[in-house]
């Protein structure tokens, strides 16, 4: 009897070491990312281009990451430091996402679920959108009925209730007239505009089609998550990441699921996608809360290359000059070789970061939960610029003045150099129209 004892707990120990060094080696394993190729499904040519700045049209800068596929890269502007602080608007209520810029205003939402429009110039309050409702989101801004603004809500305060229903408006951009309201579950998905479609998900997993002009249910599709982050759109495909660990692919025009892409196979699950994709090269770029950051082929789906962080990666990339962007909250911002995954630099900020990144001018803005914001050279990484606020939010432009979202408040910078060269050209243009007359 006494033996068999022996023989039970010797056999229990190495069971327990077998598992123990499973464990390591699986622990070890987590540790490595997988590198990619430059031919295999990358495509140098749907490099992502510089915006031009769209004055005539009157929006500058229309929604999250500023087209629908959410590279983040802003138009090229003759803005150059120092900046100087021009206003100071707000100062209540968190800010966690950036503004939409458009018919001389911005366009943004608080944590109280206030929608407001400010005057670009000046950082005045034109109106208020008043919801009472808890909001995670960017505004969209379309040219609609002259000029529409479309923001999705959680539920009703206090927030994280997951059976109350969440809500998109379309306010005119004008007057802060509300226009349509649709209700939905829960939803934090920066609205996507693409023409007369707007493409949001929800907390309950489904992607909606809605009319942009009149907010009617165009087509619906359900992935097996909640959806927290924001559709990005290439051609006719649509891109989503969700909870159940799956990035997906639809059909733009039917919902159709085309393919459906998993996170790397972890002891307990997968990873989530709280990050928004992003689309460039033939690739969908995007963060995982299992510490990586992936790439897929955007026509198969298949996994092109993963790269381990020592965070979660709840920031969506910014992609540009074959680099991909994004920070981690181990508190390192990272470029990346958009075609291998194989880090090219990474810095070392203040704090852990949460928010997205944008690029501007060969540069790239993020913050950190530490409440400051960076501005990093995109070919070396080197800081070039700090400013003592932020958290989430990065910056976005209207091609005279940067605009900085810090924790509560937003400001409005002015570059002084380029303040001069249009304060010329103003006289110039004057004095042609008075010699005229």
């Amino acid at each position: 009897m006494r033996r068999k004892l022996v023989a039970a707990a010797a056999l229990l120990v190495l069971i327990a070491i077998g598992a123990a060094a499973a464990l390591y080696l699986y622990n070890k394993h987590l540790q490595h990312g997988v590198q990619g190729s430059s031919t295999v499904e990358f495509t140098p040519t749907a490099a992502p281009k510089a915006p031009k700045l769209r004055t005539r049209s009157k929006i500058e800068w229309d929604q999250f990451g500023d087209g629908p596929q959410r590279t983040h890269v802003g138009p090229a502007t003759k803005l150059k430091r120092p900046f100087r602080v021009r206003w100071v608007a707000g100062g209540s209520s968190l800010l966690e996402f950036p503004p939409a810029v458009g018919y001389g205003r911005l366009y943004i939402a608080n944590a109280g679920g206030d929608l407001i429009a400010l005057n670009a110039q000046t950082g005045r309050r034109a109106w208020t959108v008043k919801t009472r409702r808890c909001v995670a989101s960017s505004p969209a801004l379309g040219r609609y009925e002259l000029g529409t603004v479309y923001e999705s809500f959680l539920g009703p305060h206090p927030c994280g209730r997951k059976k109350t229903a969440g809500e998109v408006i379309a306010v005119a951009a004008g007057s802060g007239d509300i226009r349509w309201r649709r209700t939905i579950g829960p939803t934090e998905t920066s609205p996507l505009l693409v023409g007369r479609h707007l493409y949001v998900g929800d907390w309950r997993g489904h992607v909606y089609d809605l009319d942009a002009r009149t907010g009617h249910v165009l087509w619906t599709a359900t992935t097996r998550g909640a959806i927290k982050s924001a559709v990005a759109r290439s051609g006719r495909r649509l891109f989503v990441g969700s909870y159940d660990g799956h990035v997906y692919c639809l059909d733009a025009k039917t919902g159709r699921q085309l393919w459906r892409a998993s996170s790397d196979a972890r002891l307990f699950g997968h990873g989530r996608f709280y990050s928004s994709p992003a689309i460039a090269y033939g690739r969908v770029y995007i963060g995982s809360t299992d510490r990586r950051v992936y790439s897929y082929g955007a026509t198969t789906g298949k996994r092109r290359w993963s790269y381990v962080t020592g965070g979660y990666v709840y920031g969506s990339p910014s992609v540009w000059d074959g680099r991909v962007y994004i920070g981690s909250y181990d508190g390192w911002f990272y470029g990346l070789d958009a075609a291998t995954g194989r880090r090219v630099w990474r810095f070392h900020a203040n704090g852990p970061i949460s928010g997205s990144s944008t690029v501007l001018n060969g540069l790239v803005y993020f913050a950190t939960l530490k409440g400051r914001t960076y501005a990093l050279s995109t070919r070396t990484g080197k800081l070039v610029w700090t400013f003592g606020d932020g958290k989430y939010a990065p910056v976005t432009t209207d091609g005279r003045r940067l605009f900085l979202v810090g924790y509560a408040k937003v400001y409005g910078l002015v570059s002084p150099s380029l303040e001069r060269t249009l304060a010329h050209h103003h006289h110039h243009a004057r004095k042609q129209k008075r010699t005229k007359k």
